[in-house]
């Protein structure tokens, strides 16, 4: 790993909905962020410089200049999607330069394709690599691994997606036009592609949402899951409501609620494990799917540079590098957790 500077921490696609938040949390961790993008138009509007962050303009395909700016930082998180078009150049990118890689990604076949191509390399380079590290992923996978604790193996895992509304920014709609693969699921403790069309139940969510209709829509916590932990047959819902929302050409992109910039929405998401008859459940609550994906990723880097980690290289999930309860415990208040037996 570079020890140059160790607090620096490259972000790139800086000036998008998310990628502003995740700049803010760096510098309220007390970290030093370098805000990359492709376009020094909107680099310039952004007003970083006037905060004194620095802020460099780079392509993913320019090697040179992704190897100038990475050679004097510590992390490299990418919140510019599609990934499938991004992580493959950036994480190869951050692995040459023995820079540590995160990403967002909801994107399966992109936090698969991660795993599978930078675990050797990254392990050489002696650093991690820890791709769909944001609320669709990351999230899930330490609720997983929370709920789970001592089972060796489950049978079953169910997860409860539930928005009050969805708003998409840019960059969601650009990656849900463009991410066309199909979606895979775990039956039978293998990833198999889901059945379609897809499956159509009832969630009894917690307050304050209640029950709602939910549909069977798998993001990238299932490629982390399967990953590292033993699951027999896992499935995630969302409600129906919000995926009308995204489908939805008129649904409007986020508005700010409050000087954070974060909107109004609340989410809940529900994890079910269950193993030989017996039941798990987490829940965890909070506002902003974009604006929490800043904390739940920051957090990821500060324990990285801390050293706080179960795996110090190598292409992981969160779950087999984190401890999972002291890592949701930590995102608090921006993440209320209730477990139940």
């Amino acid at each position: 790993m570079n020890t140059l500077v160790n607090n620096r921490v490259a972000v790139f696609g800086a000036t998008g909905h998310t990628g502003r938040f995740v700049v803010d949390e760096l510098v309220r961790r007390g970290m030093v962020p370098v805000a990359l993008a492709r376009d020094s138009g909107k680099l310039a509007a952004a007003g970083f410089e006037e905060r004194g962050i620095e802020i460099r303009c780079v392509s993913v395909n320019d090697s040179a200049a992704l190897d100038d700016v990475l050679h004097s930082v510590a992390a490299l998180i990418n919140c510019a999607g599609p990934f499938l078009e991004t992580a493959d150049l950036l994480a190869a990118a951050a692995v040459r330069n023995g820079v540590h890689y995160l990403d967002v990604s909801a994107e399966q076949m992109s936090a698969h394709d991660t795993l599978k191509k930078f675990d050797s390399p990254a392990r050489e380079a002696g650093v991690l690599v820890l791709p769909a590290m944001g609320f669709y992923g990351g999230l899930a996978d330490l609720l997983a691994t929370a709920v789970i604790g001592d089972w060796d193996a489950v049978d079953d895992i169910r997860i409860g997606i539930a928005l009050d509304s969805w708003h998409p920014t840019e960059g969601t709609r650009i990656t849900g036009a463009r991410n066309t693969a199909h979606r895979l699921v775990v039956t039978d403790g293998k990833l198999l592609p889901m059945t379609l069309p897809a499956a159509e139940i009832a969630w009894d969510y917690a307050e304050p949402f209640g029950r709602l209709d939910a549909i069977e829509v798998p993001f990238s916590e299932v490629i982390l899951m399967a990953q590292h932990l033993k699951i027999g047959q896992l499935h995630t819902y969302l409600n129906l409501s919000a995926l009308k929302d995204i489908r939805d050409p008129l649904t409007p992109p986020p508005a700010a609620a409050d000087e954070s910039g974060k909107s109004a929405q609340v989410f809940l998401v529900e994890v079910i494990a269950t193993k030989d008859g017996v039941t798990r459940k987490l829940a965890a609550q909070g506002r902003d799917i974009y604006g929490f994906t800043a904390p739940l990723i920051c957090e990821a880097v500060q324990r990285i540079l801390q050293g706080e980690v179960k795996e110090s290289s190598g292409a992981h999930s969160p779950g087999a590098v984190f401890d999972a309860r002291s890592y949701l415990h930590a995102l608090a208040p921006e993440l209320v957790c209730s477990f139940e037996t």
